[in-house]
């Protein structure tokens, strides 16, 4: 099992990232077979999902111990983590599998080993387009995580306060793939401004500051993240490359927000944020 996550400040700019843990989860199995390399993927309840993550991910971990010529795998994913949204769940599920392939095999691996095969997962299913090595660290570790995501460097590591994260859910989907990348890069100098706070420990602050930037650079509308603040909320921002908008508020003072919200276009999802790791249940 591993942890969603919401963006602090978003890489893609400046390659530069730091993001926090959600207490959204996404779980997998994995069941060996002797079909030698062949991965069978079922991702619940996306069906209609690329499966080629799943097959990465385990591929990735049968090769790194040397047994890819001995056993293939099948392989389901659930989670209560939206796809395709900026929370992260593409660097869940590719954690999660991780750690159920190589349980799986009887073998263990630190987490450092499990990070990499799971960014090197992403990367050759296009799920990401900086690594998102900061994602899968917050993902992993729980907390919250500053990271280099192009020399797969970890920053730092911060305990997180206990707070209610709500999350607006857009109905549209948005793929990495597709992603303005040139857009992004124009507000590099003011995304280091963000990533700078955010390494003083204003992770809040930086959080705003970076949703508003990245809102301006790729089109969307401030306006929920505006009205959440109005609310009362802690800090509140553009996740990853959206649509999501991420509110963070005090325990028991997200309903503030909530109704703010009521608004706008799209699902609200009530969440807290995680200090948990991600693990093996079984």
């Amino acid at each position: 099992m591993a942890y969603g996550a919401a963006t602090i400040v978003n890489a893609i700019a400046t390659g530069k990232g730091a993001a926090f843990s959600l207490s959204l989860q996404t779980t997998a199995r994995v069941r060996l077979t002797g079909e030698a390399g062949v991965i069978r993927g079922r991702i619940v309840p996306e069906e209609g999902e690329s499966t080629l993550l799943v097959e990465k991910a385990v591929q990735k971990v049968l090769k790194h111990f040397g047994l890819q010529g001995r056993f293939g795998a099948e392989v389901e994913t659930r989670s209560d983590i939206p796809v395709a949204r900026g929370l992260k769940s593409s660097s869940a599920a590719a954690n999660a599998l991780v750690l159920a392939a190589s349980a799986a095999l009887g073998k263990t691996l630190d987490n450092s080993t499990a990070l990499n095969l799971a960014v090197d997962a992403a990367f050759e299913a296009k799920t990401t387009i900086t690594g998102a090595y900061d994602d899968a660290c917050a993902s992993f570790l729980g907390g919250i995580v500053l990271t280099d995501n192009f020399v797969r460097k970890l920053l730092r590591h911060d305990s997180v306060e206990d707070c209610e994260a709500l999350i607006l859910l857009p109905p549209q989907k948005v793929y990495t793939p597709s992603a303005d990348v040139d857009r992004m890069k124009l507000i590099a100098p003011l995304v280091e401004l963000a990533f700078e706070e955010a390494f003083k420990g204003h992770y809040w602050k930086a959080l705003t500051l970076n949703g508003l930037l990245y809102s301006a650079a790729l089109g969307y509308n401030p306006q929920p993240a505006l009205d959440a603040l109005k609310a009362g909320a802690i800090a509140a921002g553009l996740s990853g490359k959206g649509p999501a908008t991420v509110a963070v508020t005090r325990l028991g003072e997200g309903g503030s927000v909530v109704e703010a919200w009521r608004n706008h276009e799209g699902e609200i999802l009530r969440a807290r944020t995680n200090k948990a790791r991600a693990r093996v249940l079984r």
